[in-house]
């Protein structure tokens, strides 16, 4: 269970990581550009510049792999080089860009002391800022607004938007780590209810066979011939159970399709997944168990390899039909339940197709010959 819960939080993770970067890392990268493209003057000043931008630019795409804790402390330095020597040198107020990019994505990392690190993110961009009087004091104002109060006040907003993202996609895989786990324990549902079947069949069964086997020890000096009676019929229910284990192995005891349904609508319900079932028609009671395992096959699959947010189940006269969003495989994964209930179906006159169309699974299993004669019975 362990290694499936980490290869649906692996999967979450990257479709996470595909979303930052379609929808975040193109503004990153032209906000770098067009701020090189305004600062620098001169081929010496991109020289400059540029890394502070490349640094900003590579802490993203890490941050978004998860990966920022191996770049962050080279990115920071490099990002805060930039930023002096782009007040001192090149004259560009700009220049805290990419040191207010890394230190916002730097404070995930920072575990302890974090207010004391943010105050330090803050006051390092507004005092380096300030330095700029050193080398222009005929317009304070000017320097104050355009070096000191615009670059700390962006870089506190950059912080905060930052934080804020953060935590909205901490909550998403918290959310799909908890999904996860509630289908992961309406698996095991799904498998106590194969052992209280299981147990059914056995329990009652073993405890017949001690006692039979206990008279017959009694009865084999005295009355052999209710002894040999009594062995016979230990044998016949021994057979019996046998073959009703196997049946159930298989998935081929009788089931009840009423029953099967209700208890797929729990199975949806418990993992969180919203059900609808509608009843056009009620199948004819020779099919109804075969479309019984199909049902349960299809939920055990969607539970186990959908991340499906709703599910429709279509009841008609000539068989079900099961539609669930949250596919996220490019092809149709190898169901061999499903595959082997396939032969099942086509020796009994039914079909069973399976298709995948823009994100969404439909499983649909009829017997057209048994809709048809019901629809001829209601006629009459």
């Amino acid at each position: 269970m362990a290694g499936r819960s980490l290869r649906f939080t692996e999967s979450t993770q990257g479709r996470l990581r595909r979303l930052n970067l379609a929808t975040s890392l193109p503004p990153v990268v032209f906000a770098a550009v067009v701020l090189l493209y305004t600062d620098a003057r001169t081929w010496w000043h991109l020289v400059v510049l540029a890394p502070g931008a490349v640094a900003a630019v590579l802490a993203f795409e890490r941050w978004t792999a998860n990966d920022l804790a191996r770049v962050a402390l080279p990115c920071l330095v490099v990002a805060g080089v930039v930023w002096p020597l782009g007040v001192l040198v090149v004259g560009s107020p700009n220049a805290y860009w990419g040191f207010c990019a890394v230190g916002s994505l730097t404070l995930r990392e920072v575990r302890r002391r974090r207010k004391l690190v943010v105050a330090g993110l803050f006051g390092y961009v507004a005092v380096v800022g300030a330095a700029r009087l050193l080398v222009q004091r005929d317009d304070i104002g000017h320097v104050l607004l355009t070096y000191v109060l615009i670059p700390t006040v962006l870089t506190v907003l950059v912080t905060i938007f930052t934080v804020l993202g953060e935590r909205f996609f901490d909550l998403i895989r918290e959310l799909e780590q908890t999904r996860e786990r509630t289908a992961e324990l309406a698996v095991m549902r799904e498998r106590v209810r194969f052992a209280s079947d299981l147990h059914d069949i056995q329990g009652h069964t073993l405890h017949v066979v001690k006692l039979k086997i206990a008279l017959t020890q009694r009865l084999l000096l005295s009355d052999t011939a209710r002894a040999e009676k009594e062995l016979r019929e230990t044998y016949a229910l021994v057979s019996d159970t046998i073959a009703q284990t196997k049946e159930l192995a298989y998935g081929q005891r009788r089931l009840n399709l009423t029953a099967e349904i209700e208890n797929a609508k729990n199975l949806f319900e418990a993992a969180g997944i919203r059900v609808r079932v509608t009843r056009e028609g009620e199948v004819d009671a020779r099919v109804s168990e075969l479309l019984g395992q199909v049902l349960r096959e299809t939920t055990t699959n969607i539970l186990r390899h959908a991340q499906a947010t709703q599910v429709q189940i279509t009841l008609g006269a000539s068989g079900i039909t099961v539609v669930n969003d949250g596919v996220t495989a490019t092809s149709p994964p190898e169901l061999r339940g499903l595959a082997a209930l396939r032969q099942r179906l086509a020796g009994d006159g039914g079909e069973l197709t399976v298709e995948q169309q823009q994100g969404r699974f439909r499983t649909v299993a009829t017997f057209p010959a048994v809709g048809a004669d019901a629809e001829r019975s209601d006629n009459r």
